[in-house]
C-alpha cells in the first residue's frame, strides 16, 4: 500500500516502518523457518520471489504492511542498517469487497528471542490505531492457527472475541468491532505513539 510508504510509527517497545527492499534478505531468512511457515500458512519462496512479493505488497491497495523494529535497538544502533533491528512484521488485509471497513490483521514476531516481551501487542495496537484513524476501519478480524495459543491470548487481551472455529483449516477467527468506547480505549493505548516521515526519521538515527 502506497499510503504508508513514507510513514514511521514510533512506540515504546517497537517502531513500525514500511516494508522496503532493504528488509527483504532478513525477511527471507525468517521465512525459511518451518515453524513460521506453519504459523503463517506460508509457502517457502526464493529470494527473487520475496523481492517480487515486497513490490506487490507496496503497490497493492488492499494490503498495508509494516516491518516491526526493536525500538531500543533502533534508538541505540551503531549499524545504520535497519535489518539489524528487525523483529517481525504486522499486516492489514482489506480484502472484503462488501465491507471496506473490515481489516484482517496479522502479527508475526519472527525473532524467537523477542517473543513474550510485548512487541506483538504494541505492534498490533499501533496497526489497529493506524487502521482506524487513517484507513477508516471499524472492524478487525484475526485468523490464527488453533495451536497458536500465545497469539490467541494476545488478541483476546486486545478485546477480540472468538466468532468462528474451522476444524478443516484448524483455524480460530477472532473479531473486534470498534465501538466508540473501544475507539477511545484504542486511542488511549496509543497516545504515546509518534508519527514521522520515514526517511526523515531514519536519517536522524544515522
Amino acid at each position: 500500500m502506497r499510503l504508508n510508504q513514507n510513514t514511521m510509527l514510533l512506540g515504546k517497545k517497537v517502531v513500525l516502518v514500511p516494508y522496503t527492499s532493504e528488509h527483504v534478505p532478513r525477511y527471507h531468512e525468517w521465512m525459511k523457518s518451518e515453524e513460521l511457515q506453519r504459523l503463517t500458512a506460508s509457502e517457502p519462496l526464493t529470494l527473487e520471489q520475496e523481492y517480487a512479493m515486497q513490490c506487490s505488497w507496496r503497490e497493492d491497495a488492499d494490503k498495508c504492511t509494516f516491518i516491526v523494529l526493536d525500538a531500543e535497538k533502533w534508538q541505540a544502533r551503531l549499524d545504520p542498517a535497519e535489518e539489524s533491528c528487525m523483529v517481525g512484521d504486522v499486516n492489514l488485509f482489506l480484502t472484503d469487497l462488501e465491507d471496506p471497513t473490515l481489516g484482517e490483521i496479522e502479527v508475526m514476531i519472527a525473532e524467537p528471542s523477542c517473543r513474550g516481551q510485548g512487541f506483538g501487542t504494541e505492534a498490533a495496537l499501533l496497526m489497529m490505531s493506524y487502521g482506524v484513524t487513517k484507513l477508516g476501519l471499524t472492524k478487525f478480524e484475526a485468523k490464527i492457527g488453533q495451536g497458536n495459543e500465545p497469539s490467541i491470548r494476545m488478541f483476546q487481551k486486545l478485546h477480540f472475541e472468538q466468532v468462528a472455529l474451522s476444524s478443516v483449516f484448524q483455524e480460530v477467527t477472532l473479531r473486534l468491532t470498534v465501538s466508540e468506547p473501544e475507539r477511545q480505549w484504542l486511542l488511549a493505548q496509543t497516545s504515546h505513539v509518534e508519527e514521522k516521515a520515514y526517511r526523515e526519521g531514519s536519517a536522524e538515527q544515522q
